[in-house]
């Protein structure tokens, strides 16, 4: 009873290796008992397979990874082509591991004269060692091609979460290089446990660990959120006000085309070049002094421009004709509220010179933005990323540039972020013709 017992467990953990594999390229397609349910079937059927087919080496390797293929399409959101390849690689690393297991185990047990016990027991660690290895390069793999939450964790957190199953690999080492000192089944079975117990609570703290960096991926995502939705206020706040001001100025325009045709009739002539005069003053004084014959991008610039001029600092700029524009108005919304108030904000902390030089153009059918702006603060950089600077409570900064350099990348565009003098410069290309 004991022996099924370990050996279901050592399915168990492949299994569980199998699942956080697949999980590193694709999402899961199911939350909550479902899984349970798929993973009680995958168990099931993996055992009596193993049991079944023990003595058809070809047949079970075939049946392995059709298995491996169809659970995992239902599990992750995949196609069957890709499941079945995974299940390809997945198994020969499988093959792998137990291949080198066998040379561990032959080099044991060569010329040794073993008792039932310690055959037994070394045969056990010996598994179990391997899929700790196993479970270690499923990490690695994870590590080098895992997106979304395992972003979340930088290298030094890697290396601390790495350690917890290089340990148990030492241990269990330790363990096969003494198992020949066992001499009864109490110290075998005792040695099993505490093998066993390391291993499960590997998988234990990987789960631990990866909920707790899922929730965080949803808070920041939740943060990320809104911030955007700021931004989509602020911008319709903007065109609003426009539409209000704009509506007010025609009801003026009225009233002044009347007084010009009153002054006419009466042949008032030097008065009304004296008003025409004032009409004209008062024009060159307008607030939209930005028009790149596309609303959402003059909303913004005219918002900022009209801020920045408050604030006290030097805005200068240059656009052209952007009604042929094809990028989403909310991604010109991200980029633009994202780029200019932070632009803005570090401006605010230089004591003499706030300058912002911005450029949005359209030049051989390439989008062109360009901003620079001084600051006077540290940039804090994060493996090569710019996660904070030390003005942002809520890192703002890095979060709104991560976004601005998600719809980059979604648009096939390219950026340079440097920072040198205490100026921060960042440009941005896009492909003039791309639409998403």
């Amino acid at each position: 009873m004991f022996d099924i017992m370990q050996n279901v467990l050592l399915i168990f953990l492949e299994i569980i290796c199998c699942k956080i594999f697949y999980e590193t390229f694709e999402e899961i397609r199911y939350k909550g008992w479902i899984n349970i349910v798929q993973f009680i079937l995958f168990l099931s059927s993996m055992c009596l397979l193993a049991y079944g087919f023990s003595k058809y080496f070809a047949i079970r390797q075939i049946a392995v990874i059709l298995m491996f293929s169809v659970f995992m399409l239902w599990h992750v959101k995949i196609s069957l082509k890709k499941s079945l390849i995974l299940a390809v690689l997945y198994d020969a690393l499988l093959l792998a591991v137990d291949y080198l297991l066998f040379s561990i185990v032959e080099w044991l047990f060569l010329g040794s004269e073993l008792s039932e016990q310690q055959y037994e027991i070394g045969g056990i660690l010996a598994y179990l060692l391997g899929k700790v290895i196993l479970f270690f390069l499923v990490l690695l793999i994870r590590k080098k091609f895992g997106k979304k939450s395992v972003e979340m964790m930088v290298d030094t957190e890697w290396l601390r979460f790495l350690f917890f199953p290089v340990f148990t690999i030492a241990v269990i080492s330790v363990m096969l290089s003494s198992f020949k000192d066992v001499t009864t089944v109490e110290e075998a079975n005792l040695l099993a446990i505490i093998a066993f117990g390391m291993v499960g609570m590997n998988i234990v703290v990987f789960y631990l660990i990866n909920d707790i960096v899922e929730r965080e991926m949803k808070m920041h995502e939740n943060r990320v959120f809104q911030i955007q939705a700021r931004n989509q206020l602020e911008m319709y706040r903007s065109i609003s006000a426009n539409f209000d001001n704009q509506k007010r100025k025609t009801h003026e325009y009225k009233n002044q085309i009347s007084c010009i045709e009153s002054l006419l009739n009466k042949k008032q002539y030097s008065k009304l070049e004296e008003y025409v005069k004032k009409i004209y003053g008062s024009l060159n004084n307008e607030p939209d002094a930005i028009n790149s014959n596309n609303v959402i991008v003059n909303a913004i610039l005219n918002t900022k421009y009209q801020e920045a001029e408050a604030k006290g600092i030097v805005f200068v700029f240059r656009v052209n004709d952007l009604s042929e524009l094809k990028i989403k108005d909310e991604d010109v919304v991200t980029i633009l509220a994202n780029l200019l108030n932070n632009a803005i904000e570090a401006c605010e902390t230089c004591e003499d010179k706030k300058v912002i030089k911005f450029k949005f153009v359209k030049e051989d059918d390439m989008i062109i933005i360009a901003l620079k702006n001084t600051y006077n603060y540290d940039v804090i950089y994060e493996n090569g990323e710019i996660k904070s600077t030390k003005t942002s409570s809520l890192d703002e900064h890095g979060v709104g540039i991560k976004n601005v350099i998600k719809i980059i990348e979604k648009y096939d565009g390219s950026y340079v972020i440097e920072d040198k003098n205490k100026e921060f410069f960042f440009s941005i290309i896009i492909p003039a013709g791309m639409r998403c």
